[in-house]
């Protein structure tokens, strides 16, 4: 008997290949039914789940990373899907298509193509369970903002500013709780759910709004579990929690700009022991053929990023000039993924000004890592970005995105804080930050007998070639050239919070003096102009 998979189409490099096969419905065949594929080129072999998408459809998703003819064999436990062959060619890949990010020379990302990837992300949570309309208009403002990544929950979110019920589900409802906000995440709401099956319609709706992402260059940072729930989806069994990994990545793994977030907030959900977490871990990066970056977030208590399948420290902290630290620890990339929130609303992580998370993104860039942005202004239909998506108002972005054009235009291998060149020395202390600095780093040689008082501004760059130096919010007038000796150097202001640039000196050297009107929010970079 013949057995056929209908495909996608024709398949390129980067994209998703999709095979769908028929098969039995009657059951429960999300827990019946077993489907695998092995796709094969030479003596690659790529292993793949498949999953059921219901009315008796099942897919097998593969993501080709060569080009080429690709051949493919299934295994089921079902004859209807057992044994089924064929083969495709894969061409070249598309525009935009780069590939899943990757961690490249250890602290930094790129695409698999190769292409520098700059990790700058933003923060709302549900955007894609508000309907059509405000996610058609968060795809929108995405599309024009400079975010290259945003972090958003596979499940609903139940917190304040977010009590709209979603018109959709990931399990059949069996029984409908109150949605009302009692100020507590954690009490019995009286919802039910069959915690034994998936609704499909949920997560091809999801898939839908990661594959618009992609299309505007957006990865999806997604939070697997969270604390903040009236569902019960954060207290499920342990078998249902794994059934549920292996489902979202078999349907998900496939998709070129998903990234896993283990958990928003892990250390909030009493019912998860670290067990679990390192089980849910294996899960995901075992049944994820694909590799996908992964993280664990914490509210108070780091999660151990030493751990070996965690790719990158996803960190909550408003001291992004920590991160040279952070990085040193873990040795792998850092980013600061809750820095607090731009906005006005009452809760202290919320209302932070928008030159405080300019400061934060400039702090965590000279440090050797990445910031994610949030914004949290109170409007009477309660439509927050941080939650729901919409449109941003804050003044943050545009700030942001001076500072991606200047990383875009600088040293490809990204930016490392300097501990070998001399840092940058001024006439005053330069704050608490620079200290932390002071003692991570060595000052150059010949300059041991500096007072030890002396604080460096924080510095970033590619030693001998580019450093960006950032003065926070202090308000020097001078700066005293310390890049290496026998060098020239050109010398640009940059004025962080007015968005200008401004050309001191087309060259300087070791011990030339740099003078500017003082003001906060200033840095300088310094290009070698002499070879």
């Amino acid at each position: 008997m013949t057995r056929i998979a209908t495909a996608t189409g024709d398949a390129s490099l980067w994209a998703t290949y999709e095979l769908t096969l028929t098969g039995p419905s009657e059951g429960n065949p999300f827990q019946d039914v077993e489907l695998r594929a092995s796709f094969t080129q030479g003596d690659r072999v790529v292993r793949v789940n498949g999953f059921y998408d219901g009315d008796g459809s099942y897919k097998l998703r593969f993501l080709p990373d060569m080009t080429g003819t690709w051949s493919y064999t299934t295994s089921s436990n079902v004859s209807a899907l057992d044994q089924v062959t064929g083969s495709f060619a894969v061409g070249a890949a598309k525009p935009g298509h780069h590939g899943p990010v990757r961690v490249s020379n250890r602290h930094h990302f790129r695409y698999a193509d190769g292409t520098r990837y700059i990790n700058i992300g933003t923060t709302a949570y549900v955007w894609n369970l508000q309907g059509d309309t405000v996610e058609e208009e968060t795809l929108a403002t995405l599309a024009e903002a400079p975010f290259t990544k945003i972090r958003m929950c596979v499940f609903p979110k139940h917190y304040r500013y977010n009590q709209n019920e979603p018109d959709r589900y990931p399990f059949p409802l069996v029984k409908q709780g109150s949605s009302e906000w009692t100020g507590s995440f954690r009490g019995e709401y009286g919802w039910e759910f069959d915690f034994e099956r998936f609704e499909p319609d949920y997560f091809r709706h999801l898939e839908k709004r990661i594959n618009q992402l992609a299309e505007i260059g957006v990865e999806a940072d997604l939070i697997i579990f969270h604390p903040y729930d009236r569902w019960g989806f954060s207290t499920m069994t342990p078998a249902q929690d794994d059934r549920y990994l292996k489902y979202l990545t078999a349907r998900l793994s496939a998709l070129p700009n998903v990234w896993w977030s283990m958990a928003n907030e892990y250390d909030l959900m009493p019912s998860k022991t670290m067990a679990d977490w390192d089980r849910f871990i294996h899960i995901v990066s075992d049944n994820d053929p694909h590799g996908h970056l992964l993280s664990v977030h914490n509210c108070f208590a780091f999660y151990d990023h030493n751990h070996p399948r965690i790719t990158h420290s996803s960190i909550q902290r408003s001291a992004a000039s920590q991160t040279a630290l952070w990085r040193e620890k873990f040795g792998k990339p850092v980013s600061i993924d809750e820095c607090c929130y731009e906005g006005d609303i009452g809760e202290l992580w919320g209302n932070i000004s928008a030159k405080k998370m300019v400061r934060r993104f400039w702090d965590g860039t000279v440090n050797g890592g990445y910031v994610t942005h949030g914004e949290t202004y109170y409007n009477e239909e309660e439509k927050l970005w941080w939650a729901k998506g919409g449109k941003l108002v804050g003044e943050s972005v545009a700030r942001i995105a001076f500072l991606k054009r200047i990383l875009e235009e600088g040293s490809d291998e990204g930016l490392d804080p300097v501990k070998s060149t001399g840092a940058y020395r001024v006439t005053m202390m330069g704050g608490l930050d620079n200290v932390v600095m002071q003692q991570l780093f060595s000052p150059a040689a010949g300059e041991e007998d500096w007072p030890r008082a002396q604080a460096w501004w924080a510095t970033a760059g590619q030693a001998h070639r580019y450093y960006l130096v950032y003065m926070g919010e202090n308000q020097p007038s001078e700066l005293d050239v310390a890049v290496p000796p026998g060098e020239k150097y050109s010398a640009t202001l940059i004025d962080t919070w007015n968005m200008t640039e401004t050309k001191l000196a087309d060259s300087v050297e070791r011990g030339d003096r740099l003078n500017f009107e003082p003001k906060p929010y200033l840095a300088m970079l310094f290009k070698r102009v002499d070879g």
